[in-house]
């Protein structure tokens, strides 16, 4: 028996899986692209540079974020003891390539810094809108202006 007819016995057949698309004025995704039991690996293509995708807070769900082509400018707002939150920021691009794992709790956004930047991200919940909170840029009083350097 040779190689290949022992792996066609052991794999079923190649499965076409649906990706659901969604799209709004801030960007185009594409939602659970593989349709993995845990969690979802989603897409974002964000085509302006004048749209921030901000704020929203998960209580369970831990994000991590890839930025596969163009530039991000990520807003991250964690909780401190006081109950305020603090404002800091990333930078994720193609060009220097990381990815950022935000925890439950904390607030994020982003603003792509390049017109047609494309985000990779996992999240290690299936999403659930009830447990997602808003809120609208600025409120944590925060400049979303890209820095000149």
């Amino acid at each position: 028996m040779s190689p290949t007819s022992d792996l066609l016995k052991i794999n079923k057949s190649v499965e076409k899986l649906t990706v659901h698309y969604h799209e709004d004025d801030r960007a185009q995704r594409i939602l659970n692209l593989f349709n993995i039991d845990n969690g979802q690996i989603n897409v974002s293509y964000v085509n302006s540079t004048s749209h921030i995708v901000a704020w929203h807070v998960h209580e369970i769900q831990t994000d991590y974020w890839f930025c596969l082509k163009g530039s991000f400018k990520v807003g991250l707002a964690e909780p401190q003891i006081d109950g305020s939150y603090k404002v800091r920021w990333e930078y994720i691009s193609d060009k220097s390539p990381r990815a950022l794992k935000i925890p439950p709790g904390t607030y994020h956004g982003y603003k792509a810094l390049q017109e047609e930047s494309i985000m990779l991200y996992y999240l290690t919940e299936k999403y659930d809108p009830k447990d997602e909170k808003r809120a609208p840029p600025g409120f944590f009083g925060e400049d979303w202006k890209a820095e000149n350097k």
